[in-house]
């Protein structure tokens, strides 16, 4: 991250704050980091908790200090990496350094004294560090996002993220960097507490803290001072068994998750299959198979209104006033019939 990373204009289009017009999930969804390309003027994607963000109090004093401060380290150590004088191995018995043990002594004194200089000038922001290949950072921004509005990270101290969005040309094995902004990254109970919550909701892989100082007067990896670019890493804050145990439970459950809902679909499918399907109505002698309703219909209305040459095997019996034979024929009951109707 170089030092332009952290600033952003108040018009940018990218971001989105609670007073913005239009909802978090519609501006996730228009705003991927994968489809949106970076030509100089898009490098991230933004999502605040707060609609104003926290002001350092002494930006430009701890600035101005911290880069005397690096130019001085830088030299030193360039100076022990020239020293013929100074073994590659220490001796013990001479009681003589390393070059090695010599820069991390140098490395080390310049980032407390960077520490001090955050602290004394109120210039102690910064954020949690995460990479998400191109593949998973749409996925892994719209979790972040999302926590840190209405989720788990809502109720810790972090109060911004953002994401890088893609480069326009190609570039083989890049990652998109996520940031989660914290007050002060020297508060460790709450680096602590938003980092739990992105191992154990999220199942996030942290790549330490930064200073938002560091990234003011250009510290990276890179940075020929070799000062460590990370004010924490995870494994200074946290156990690395305990870190490995938070993920696994996120995973656990993620996987429980999945199969319960593969289940209950499974089970909807074989309720469906199941579920006895209503047989089409034939009449009795109906040999046509291609026959379709409307056919059925029209034949139904024709025979109701046809007369019938042959008797109705459930038409109710007719009542008579005297009436002992049971076993009265059809054709008796057919010639009765009609004297009754006339009667």
């Amino acid at each position: 991250m170089e030092k332009q990373d952290d600033v952003i204009s108040a018009a940018y289009k990218y971001e989105w704050t609670p007073g913005s017009d239009m909802s978090l999930q519609d501006f996730l969804a228009k705003y991927k980091p994968s489809m949106v390309q970076d030509d100089g003027t898009k490098p991230w994607l933004l999502v605040r908790k707060l609609e104003t963000l926290p002001q350092g109090k002494g930006v430009i004093q701890a600035a101005a200090e911290a880069s005397d401060l690096l130019s001085e380290v830088t030299e030193r150590i360039e100076k022990i990496q020239n020293d013929s004088s100074i073994p590659i191995r220490s001796n013990k018995k001479k009681g003589t350094k390393s070059k090695k043990e010599l820069r991390e002594q140098v490395q080390h004194e310049a980032t407390e004294k960077l520490r001090e200089i955050s602290q004394k000038h109120g210039y102690v922001s910064g954020k949690w560090l995460i990479f998400a290949p191109p593949d998973k950072v749409d996925a892994v921004w719209n979790a972040v996002a999302t926590s840190l509005v209405t989720g788990p990270l809502s109720s810790t101290s972090a109060y911004a993220a953002k994401v890088a969005t893609s480069p326009e040309n190609e570039t083989p094995n890049y990652n998109h960097v996520l940031c989660v902004y914290m007050p002060d990254v020297y508060d460790r109970a709450s680096v602590a507490e938003v980092m739990r919550v992105l191992l154990r909701n999220h199942g996030m892989n942290l790549m330490g803290v930064k200073s938002d100082l560091y990234t003011e007067i250009g510290i990276d990896s890179k940075h020929p001072s070799g000062i460590p670019s990370t004010v924490w890493k995870n494994t200074a804050l946290m156990k690395d068994t305990e870190i490995k145990s938070l993920k696994e439970e996120y995973f656990a459950e993620l996987n429980a998750s999945r199969t319960a809902t593969i289940k209950e679909g499974a089970a909807a499918k074989a309720a469906e299959i199941k579920k006895p399907r209503p047989k089409p109505k034939k009449k009795a002698g109906d040999d046509n198979p291609f026959a379709d309703d409307e056919d059925d219909q029209e034949e139904e209305k024709a025979e109701s209104s046809a007369p019938s040459s042959k008797p109705k095997s459930k038409k109710p019996a007719m009542k008579r006033k005297v009436d002992t034979d049971v076993f009265v024929s059809d054709e008796e009951a057919e010639d009765e019939a009609p004297k009754k109707s006339r009667s």
